[in-house]
């Protein structure tokens, strides 16, 4: 069993589950699916019925950037939506059972297209029909009436994008691994173009292909969106521009693989833009900034996986080297910002 593996104890979620009314037919199989760089994501069996149980990571981490209320809040109340989540079964809000705060919800079936191996094994027409139901997926979240499903509370969405650009500048503080000074010099930036006016919903804030659960039988049916770890009240457009960036080669870097997400096969950002702003029929207001702060998120975040790395959380795929994708994000950062104004600039 391997460390991260032993962050869930068998015996321990079985009896948790048997408490919060879940019947389990037999002992529990643990298998872990993701870890190191988020938060932690096991497969659970007793045989008959498959859970997946989601925890922090077991060290390295960084303020607000693992909070498992959020995932539990924001899945809950979109059970009933046309956002496809994941049926939510069981909450450790502190962590008294588990150990540290999980969540349990239903396995989901489908793919996960996650590396550049798993998007061969899609047709041309495969990924164009996967492009729309992304863009269709996000645009239903970023519709919903948050208020009417009980997120009211969920965040604060007035003022959203000024708080991102403090918020990014703070983790950068907690996760620096050296001096960066074109970091300030962003967060400045930013800090001077911030839009007067946005548009409010609920933001996923890690939107792309391998956050989502496709059909095994139809790449343009999504079955679930899933790792909610940052998601809140907020402006639409941010999430926009992240799913985006997130088209960076670079990014490859952060990940440890040639990425799914990355690969020439899907639109370029300019398109999947445009594509979303069609499907919504809205405008993308100062696109450029929105692109600029997407940088410094992304930038901040390869940062954060190697610290989490040279504090041990590692899960021994170079997480260590995310880092170097980090100088890169702050520069096109910089060079968004640097482009002529466009319509919808202040």
């Amino acid at each position: 069993m391997s460390d991260l593996t032993s962050a869930l104890d068998a015996n321990v979620l079985r009896g948790f589950l048997t408490d919060n009314g879940v019947a389990v037919a037999g002992d529990l199989s643990v298998d872990l699916i993701s870890g190191g760089k988020s938060n932690l994501t096991f497969a659970v069996t007793d045989g008959i019925t498959r859970w997946v149980v989601r925890r922090p990571p077991t060290s390295g981490l960084t303020p607000s950037a693992h909070d498992m209320g959020r995932e539990w809040a924001v899945t809950s109340a979109l059970q009933d939506t046309t956002v496809p989540v994941a049926t939510t079964v069981a909450f450790d809000e502190d962590g008294s059972t588990i150990g540290a705060p999980c969540t349990v919800v239903e396995f989901v079936d489908g793919t996960v297209i996650r590396t550049a191996d798993d998007l061969a094994a899609l047709s041309d027409d495969g990924v164009e029909r996967n492009v729309d139901a992304l863009v269709r997926t996000l645009a239903d979240l970023h519709a919903v009436d948050f208020r009417a499903v009980g997120l009211g509370e969920f965040g604060r969405p007035a003022g959203f994008a000024a708080r991102q650009v403090k918020l990014w500048a703070r983790q950068w503080g907690h996760v620096k691994t050296r001096e960066l000074p074109d970091v300030d010099k962003l967060v400045s930036e930013l800090s001077e173009r911030v839009p007067a006016e946005s548009r409010e919903s609920v933001v996923h804030g890690d939107y792309r292909v391998d956050n989502t659960i496709i059909a095994a039988d139809d790449p343009g049916r999504i079955t679930a969106v899933v790792d909610w770890e940052m998601s809140t009240l907020g402006d639409p457009l941010t999430d926009v521009a992240l799913m985006c960036v997130y088209r960076a080669p670079v990014f490859d870097t952060v990940l440890g693989f040639s990425a799914a997400w990355t690969s020439d096969r899907y639109p370029n950002a300019d398109d999947l833009a445009q594509r979303y702003a069609t499907a919504t029929g809205s405008d993308l207001g100062d696109w450029d900034f929105y692109l600029g702060l997407a940088n410094l998120k992304l930038g901040v975040i390869a940062e954060g996986i190697t610290h989490r790395a040279l504090a041990g959380a590692s899960s021994g795929d170079g997480a260590e080297n995310a880092a170097q994708a980090t100088g890169e994000f702050i520069a096109a950062g910089l060079r968004q910002l640097s482009r002529s104004t466009t319509k919808g600039d202040k």
